[in-house]
């Protein structure tokens, strides 16, 4: 008898619903399920699936889940269950960037504190197969400062400030994939229903095996990546102490080698000397290189001592490393250190930061040694800038139809949740106008299928990004925050509003803390109703006065406020739609908008931009309001 890998030990099952409970035994035969004082039975179907559902439980732990097969097939145990609060986490890579990659201080005093028994989570692995899978390799971790190295950050921030406001266990259930449309997160059922997307599922499964064609400029797009060549570089020397790196050139470190001029993917070796002092001898050292986009071998004094990647894999390219080196490879005095780094695709490089690059003695007394800086460095492959292709869609192309609610939705239903949060819409920008309808559908069929009625639903809006701007007329990012926005007129939705939290230069912001408790902000509230404001203010409707416009809001909390002077980003139209800069006051619970050279004024907008520069209406609770447009003009 095998059970769900969902019920591995320290699993978190949610309070105050029947509590489903599946596996595989003999066909037909009888199972019973026990946790804690409750227990429930049934049947395996012909092929030996089974399902039971526990009576609601109140939170509370740990529990032993014990599944017996009524028949002598045996008895598994699931330890450390704990019963309280359980969300789903998706998304693109926003939802997927892990608490790795916050650098700085910031995200090493996260982490010191990440030991926290009440907050667990499971992270599905990245699968696109076709047909839907009956479950997925992974199991429930629970929060120490080790683990929560690979929790989704957005995620552990959302589950941390609802385990300190509930008071209860909190589970995550995280299953997100960087680079993913929403289309590939929505059951097959609900794209066929919807004109945009059905003739599309129609195309892709008359050509599933075609061979790989271009298909324009917006088709889902993978990357052909050039292997490494070869570590010949070590057969050369370059990692041992003798080796003479003084014709090498210098770069100062941390940076990507694509800033210092080489234009190109390959492999780039660095190399930097230190003076270890004698009351280092004899002991233990932590060395930390900071992140190495995308992987590294890393030696000290000739000696492999760490490395990190492995094949083609991206998702360690802002992991910071951090490696042993034992005593007995040091020497006082000169020693060297070594990384080769190899980049396949984008940049490439010892990317830093320059705070998290040092050598110490690993118990953590005396002054570390600082490795920002110069570094000889030698190319040891140079792979050439690597182009875009397409692939057919289907196995392994994580963009195809539902192939993502086929492999990585499908086989967690119907475990037992009390809502999802989600945060994606980057990888749809291209076709915004149509992402309200299809965002829409996935919610509906996610809820749907798991039979809980109308879980609640709530949504990161896109973070700012790219050149900052007072106005863009034609900003595929404001249309997408609009529909992320106007989706709360499905029952139960929310928003978390991150416009001032992004980055120019990165679409994946360090910030991850606020994001996870603006949705946990607006789970308080609404799900669980405690008294607090549920997100900064959401535009409720206009009036014209004259030559103003009155702007009304909700979740205005202790009242609107404009952060560090006058109200910035508001734009004023009128017959004409052509629209220009306003002014904007606040007044008492509303705004009013005015523009001398908009003198019959019909419509207004704020923020409305891919990174609207300096927009700054808040509420008194310190939360940002929405982006938004009064009117519908295509």
């Amino acid at each position: 008898m095998k059970l769900a890998s969902l019920f591995s030990d320290h699993a978190v099952v949610q309070r105050g619903i029947p509590v489903p409970v599946w596996g595989w035994g003999k066909p037909l035969g009888r199972v019973k399920a026990r946790l804690g004082q409750y227990e429930a039975q049934s049947m395996a179907g012909a092929d030996g699936k089974f399902l039971i559902r526990l009576p609601a439980m109140p939170a509370g732990g740990p529990y032993d889940l014990e599944v017996t097969a009524a028949d002598g097939g045996g008895t598994v145990v699931t330890r450390d269950v704990w019963v309280g609060e359980v969300w789903l986490a998706s998304g693109q890579s926003n939802m997927d960037f892990t608490m790795s990659g916050i650098i700085g201080p910031a995200g090493e005093a996260e982490l010191k504190g990440a030991g926290i028994p009440g907050l667990r989570m499971i992270t599905i692995p990245p699968v696109a197969n076709l047909g839907r899978q009956p479950d997925v390799p992974a199991e429930w971790k629970v929060s120490t400062p080790g683990a929560a190295l690979a929790f989704s950050a957005v995620a552990y921030h959302f589950a941390k400030r609802l385990h300190e406001e509930l008071g209860v266990a909190v589970g995550i259930v995280n299953s997100s994939w960087g680079g993913t449309i929403v289309e590939a997160w929505t059951s097959r059922e609900a794209l066929v229903r919807n004109p945009d997307t059905a003739a599309w599922v129609a195309r892709y499964e008359a050509t599933l095996n075609a061979p790989a064609v271009w298909a324009g400029p917006n088709a889902p797009l993978v990357i052909s990546y050039p292997a490494d060549p070869g570590n010949g570089g070590e057969k050369k020397g370059w990692a041992k102490t003798d080796f003479d790196d003084g014709a090498w050139p210098e770069m100062k470190l941390p940076r990507p080698w694509q800033a210092d001029g080489h234009n190109h993917s390959g492999v780039f070796w660095f190399r930097k000397t230190v003076d270890v002092p004698a009351a280092w001898a004899g002991r233990d050292l932590l060395l930390r290189i900071g992140a190495v986009d995308k992987q590294d071998i890393t030696y000290f004094n000739g000696e492999k001592v760490g490395a990190t990647g492995k094949d083609f894999e991206q998702e360690h390219w802002n992991q910071l490393r951090e490696y042993c080196v034992p005593a007995r490879l040091l020497k006082v005095g000169r020693n060297v250190i070594t990384v080769r780094a190899y980049s396949f695709v984008y940049d490439g490089g010892m990317i830093g930061p320059a705070d998290r690059m040092s050598l110490a003695p690993a118990d953590g007394s005396g002054e570390p040694i600082p490795l920002a800086g110069a570094w000889r460095y030698q190319e040891e492959h140079d792979l050439g800038v690597v182009e875009q292709m397409i692939i057919p869609s289907g196995p392994g192309n994580p963009n195809s139809p539902h192939i993502l609610y086929d492999s990585m939705v499908a086989p967690l239903i119907p475990y037992g949740v009390r809502g999802a949060i989600w945060y994606q819409g980057e990888s749809n920008a291209a076709n915004a106008s149509q992402y309200r309808r299809m965002l829409t559908d996935m919610i509906r069929c996610w809820r749907w299928d798991w039979g809980q009625g109308d879980f609640p639903f709530l949504i990161v809006q896109l973070a700012n990004y790219m050149p900052p701007s007072d106005y863009d007329e034609g900003s595929a990012w404001a249309r997408l925050r609009e529909a992320q926005l106007k989706t709360l007129s499905e029952p139960a939705t929310g928003l978390a509003v991150a416009i001032d939290i992004g980055e120019a230069e990165d679409v994946h912001p360090q910030n991850k803390a606020d994001v996870g408790r603006r949705l946990a902000q607006w789970a308080l509230s609404a799900t669980y109703g405690l008294p607090v404001v549920a997100s900064g203010p959401l535009y409720a409707g206009m009036t014209l006065e004259g030559a103003t416009i009155r702007l009304s809001f909700d979740n205005i909390g202790g009242g609107l406020v404009a952060r560090g002077g006058e109200l910035k980003t508001f734009v004023m139209a009128g017959p004409n739609r052509i629209f220009h800069p306003a002014t904007a006051v606040i007044d008492g619970r509303t705004i009013v908008v005015s523009c001398p050279v908009v003198p019959e004024p019909m419509a207004s907008r704020y923020a409305w931009a891919n990174n609207p520069e300096g927009c700054n209406l808040y509420n008194a609770e310190g939360l940002p309001a929405s982006p938004f447009r009064t009117d519908t003009w295509p």
